[in-house]
């Protein structure tokens, strides 16, 4: 059964160092934990959720900095357990910034920020992807620097990499593409 809610949570995701920027822009239910919050920003910015993550933020109740995410006795850090972490109870028009790190590899940083708290909309299905920029690099390139290497090698038709790489990414993939229809929610 799903809870209910009365406000949503409106956060501006934007991959940290990508340059044109790379942002997503969602509304999320107020009952949701960091795991939701994870699932939401991989399905509005288009990773797969092949990796690691973690969020970064202060927490209220203490002013100190913690982690939050899928604890792991072998991580060699400690993370507090996203799954019964509720949003809520640290974000706020106060505490407004959390960093979130997905894929330790190639280190994909995003800034999350809580732009507005709002009341539900009668009616809307809750998440939702309300607007966004340029397409989301692909899995396992690299980091911002393998990415920045992949586009500069798919501007060149000449270049002997030009081919592996298309099959890579796909033939229809566009960096400036963004269609807030094409963001799709999954209910994990």
């Amino acid at each position: 059964m799903k809870k209910k809610f009365d406000q949503v949570y409106q956060f501006k995701i934007t991959l940290v160092g990508a340059k044109p920027p790379i942002w997503r822009r969602i509304q999320v239910p107020e009952t949701y934990t960091f795991w939701d919050l994870h699932v939401a920003i991989q399905n509005a910015m288009g990773w797969e959720d092949y990796h690691l993550h973690e969020f970064k933020m202060v927490d209220p109740s203490t002013d100190s900095v913690v982690c939050i995410g899928i604890p792991d006795e072998d991580f060699g850090r400690e993370l507090l357990p996203e799954r019964r972490r509720k949003i809520a109870k640290y974000f706020s028009m106060k505490n407004r910034s959390a960093g979130y790190v997905y894929d330790f590899g190639d280190n994909w940083e995003h800034k999350i920020q809580l732009e507005k708290i709002l009341p539900r909309e009668k009616g809307a299905t809750y998440p939702i992807c309300i607007k966004g920029e340029r397409a989301c690099p692909p899995e396992d390139c690299g980091g911002l620097w393998g990415y920045a290497d992949i586009l500069e090698v798919l501007e060149d038709p000449n270049n002997e990499e030009y081919e592996e790489l298309l099959d890579w990414v796909g033939e229809d993939f566009d960096p400036k593409h963004f269609d807030v229809a094409e963001v799709s929610f999954s209910d994990r």
